[in-house]
């Protein structure tokens, strides 16, 4: 499958014109994974460029005739995770990013997106059309509404479980027919981005995180313009503070008080988007709390941080606000600053307030030369104490392999996401010889403690596809089987998520 007909080549551009053909040495170079040691390991035989949806089943039609594998991109912008790089190498890029149409539905709160739309692209039309509706947005917001929707991205405001938000979904399938989830699948459907629901099976959480289509349409909910945002930037001294502050949250996000899912980061989170690593030390190894109480002195942060918002009506954020501050009494708080944003305010310009941002890119640069990272993101049950074990243990392993610890825990209503970066230097070749071995331990770890990841890099889709092991891999078997049914040509994504089609499992 790997090796590429050249016929395909002249067959896609006839469908979408030779300029949006892309198959050049700088082209396979362009859609590769740049944070990867070694980029030819996923390198993309080309990259195709459809407009229409029309176009996407012509193509995915000439992709069966030819046996060419596809690998659908939104924006390409998931970096830390493979970017727009292929799990099969050889693979040609399916680059969504030329169909950028939006229909907002003001009166009810929706937007329809396709896969092209960024959350600048987003933000900037509701801006402009004086529409008074809030997007949620990821901490580094280049990328596509739909694409982190459907790879199951967060944000910070009570709308920031992209994937929850989703509400009806246009797919080209592995064969190239059309259809639409949801009330959708009626022609004409005045509802299809307002229920969730249609009639039968609900088909919108198997586009997400798989290979069984192309999503070429996405309703998504967003959130009305309140009144008010308050809330406090809150700041920890010590390490283990972690667990009580979890314990402290937690009761007040089930209870449906704090409706986002605060994030509690550890000092370098911050840290690494104001700094560099060579202004502190020359020192390879781990960093000493000496140098890191100086970082944290000359920045005021603390070792942990956390912000926690309240959106609506003005009255019961401030009801909230007394609700919280309560909670937090005598507690060894290292300092809280409050915040307050009322409508009519100038944009208060955070991912707090639905404001799209991409200076946390700057992380990669903290240990200089050609920066990059890769996420491990295990989720464990809402438990102080566990929170602290995790945290003990991935910091051992940090210490073990001499890099720098950098992570969150992310609050949901009953589970914490501890989402951990491993920054690098890709010049350093002893550094990235750390790099595997780290990851493949932190797996390891976690799969111990029955903790699995959400979502992971390109490299490790299989990996992390091994460790869901109930009954043999039941799953597994049964994604397989879905795979077989809708692509038996096994044209689409082979591998993403740890799906293979028929004859590439071995």
């Amino acid at each position: 499958m790997s090796d590429f007909n050249p016929a395909a080549w002249r067959a896609f551009a006839s469908v979408i014109g030779s300029e949006w053909v892309m198959s050049s040495d700088d082209d396979r170079h362009a859609y590769s994974d740049h944070y990867a040691a070694d980029e030819s390991t996923h390198a993309p035989a080309g990259a195709v460029a459809p407009a229409s949806v029309e176009e996407v089943q012509a193509i995915v039609r000439i992709a069966n005739q030819f046996k060419v594998p596809l690998w659908p991109i939104s924006r390409g912008k998931n970096f830390g995770y493979g970017g727009s790089a292929p799990v099969m190498k050889g693979s040609v890029v399916l680059d969504l990013t030329r169909m950028k149409k939006i229909e907002v539905d003001q009166a009810n709160g929706t937007v329809l997106v396709e896969p092209g739309v960024g959350f600048f692209d987003l933000y900037d039309y509701l801006q402009n059309n004086k529409i008074p509706l809030w997007i949620s947005v990821p901490g580094n917001s280049w990328g596509s509404v739909a694409g982190n929707a459907l790879d199951r991205g967060v944000g910070y405001t009570s709308y920031g479980d992209h994937a929850a938000q989703i509400c009806g979904l246009e797919v080209v399938l592995p064969d190239g027919d059309l259809v639409r989830t949801g009330m959708g699948a009626m022609a004409n459907s005045p509802v299809w981005n307002l229920h969730r629901y249609g009639f039968g099976p609900s088909w919108d959480g198997m586009f997400c995180q798989s290979n069984f289509g192309i999503v070429t349409k996405l309703g998504m909910w967003l959130m009305p313009e309140p009144e008010a945002v308050a809330g406090y930037d809150f700041e920890f001294d010590q390490p283990d503070d972690l667990g009580w502050v979890i314990d402290t949250i937690m009761p007040l996000r089930r209870s449906g008080l704090i409706r986002q899912s605060p994030s509690i980061g550890n000092w370098l989170r911050s840290a690494a988007v104001m700094t560099t690593r060579e202004e502190w030390t020359s020192d390879n190894g781990p960093l000493s709390e000496s140098v890191v109480t100086a970082i944290r002195k000359r920045f005021n942060i603390g070792w942990w941080s956390v912000q926690i918002r309240f959106y609506g009506e003005e009255e019961i954020v401030q009801a909230s606000m007394r609700v919280l501050e309560r909670a937090f009494d005598n507690k060894p708080i290292l300092s809280k600053v409050p915040t307050m944003w009322r409508r009519g305010d100038a944009p208060e310009g955070t991912p707090m307030t639905g404001v799209p941002v991409s200076f946390p890119l700057a992380n990669a640069n903290w240990h200089g030369g050609r920066g990059g990272h890769v996420g491990y993101s295990p989720v464990l049950p809402p438990s102080g104490d566990l929170a602290m074990a995790q945290f003990r243990r991935t910091y051992a392993l940090y210490e073990k392999y001499g890099m720098d610890y950098h992570a969150s825990f992310a609050m949901g209503e009953r589970s914490l996401t501890n989402v951990n970066q491993i920054l690098y230097n890709k010049d350093d070749a002893e550094m990235m010889g750390r790099v595997d071995a780290m990851f493949r331990e932190l797996v390891a770890d976690a799969k111990a403690q029955g903790y699995g990841e959400y979502r992971t890099h390109i490299d490790y889709m299989d990996l992390v596809a091994e460790t869901f092991d109930f009954n043999g891999n039941a799953l597994r078997r049964l994604n397989e089987r879905v795979k077989d049914a809708l692509d038996p040509n096994g044209i689409l994504a082979p591998g993403k998520s740890g799906i293979w089609p028929k004859g590439a499992r071995a």
